[in-house]
């Protein structure tokens, strides 16, 4: 397993859960730190190109662990279910594009709140229809292009619609596609899921990303998750991948960065050692 860490742009609002922002800046630290990649958080390829971070991963020798989207949807108003079809319409083109940079850089997609929410005069299962019908144009794109989806079930004080692991999970075999899976977050797991390390092991076979955050969504080790036990979970079921700090940038972005690492680095060295 790898760690790494999300970052976004100087313009990435509050709700852009990332410690640093501004991409050459923050993508130093990540190295600095020592850690072993960097979660891009976008809200559409024009970023990627404007804040020219081609050039920037040229310089820093960090790979991309994934792009997450979590600025479509709260800076740019975009998600796959809105009511209107040409927000829907639009929703689809960010992510072929976010798709298409991540052919390069991770070969992960992330989608979070951008799948949309059950609102006012919308059913539960016309939601599921009208994120069906987005997911059916982009999973051949990403397929095309080499690229995992990864769905983040996200709390209940935050969306009405795939919630849990488990109810994320269902949702994903459902549609069968050996492109799309499951990203866990462990924050939401801890108020959603049942026991966080018993639904990794009956969902181990759609875990294709993983979020690290403590129950606070401070840095591990300021809340009451068992990061020992979780990571010897990952283990367990044969994960292998990216695992990404997502958390709040208090005290100040330096210190939970640097919390973060202390804390986590020698949790995933001893993983390490012992696949060697």
């Amino acid at each position: 397993m790898h760690l790494s860490i999300a970052v976004a742009s100087k313009q990435a609002g509050d709700s852009a859960f990332v410690v640093w922002r501004g991409f050459e800046q923050a993508i130093q630290k990540a190295v600095e730190y020592g850690f072993d990649g960097v979660e891009l958080a976008l809200k559409s390829a024009d970023e990627f190109k404007d804040e020219g971070l081609k050039e920037i991963l040229r310089r820093y020798p960090v790979p991309v662990s994934c792009i997450s989207t979590g600025q479509v949807f709260a800076a740019s108003k975009l998600w796959f279910t809105h009511p209107q079809s040409e927000i829907r319409e639009q929703t689809v083109r960010v992510f072929q594009s976010l798709i298409e940079i991540a052919s390069e850089h991770g070969g992960i997609v992330n989608i979070g709140r951008a799948r949309g929410f059950v609102g006012p005069g919308q059913t539960r299962e016309e939601v599921e229809a009208l994120f069906l019908q987005g997911l059916h144009i982009i999973l051949p794109y990403a397929e095309k292009y080499e690229v995992k989806l990864v769905v983040e079930p996200v709390n209940r004080y935050e969306t009405n619609f795939l919630n849990s692991v488990e109810e994320a999970s269902a949702f994903s075999r459902k549609i069968g596609h050996p492109n799309l899976r499951v990203m866990p977050d462990v924050f939401h797991m801890n108020i959603e899921d049942d026991d966080i390390c018993a639904s990794f092991k009956r969902n181990a076979d759609q875990v294709g990303y993983v979020h690290l955050a403590d129950s606070n969504r401070y840095s591990p080790g300021r809340g009451h998750l068992d990061f020992a036990k979780i990571l010897d979970t990952l283990e367990e079921i044969g994960y292998t991948g990216w695992c990404s700090l997502e958390i709040l940038p208090e005290p100040t972005p330096d210190l939970a960065a640097k919390r973060g690492i202390e804390f986590l680095k020698p949790l995933f060295d001893a993983k390490k050692g012992a696949e060697k």
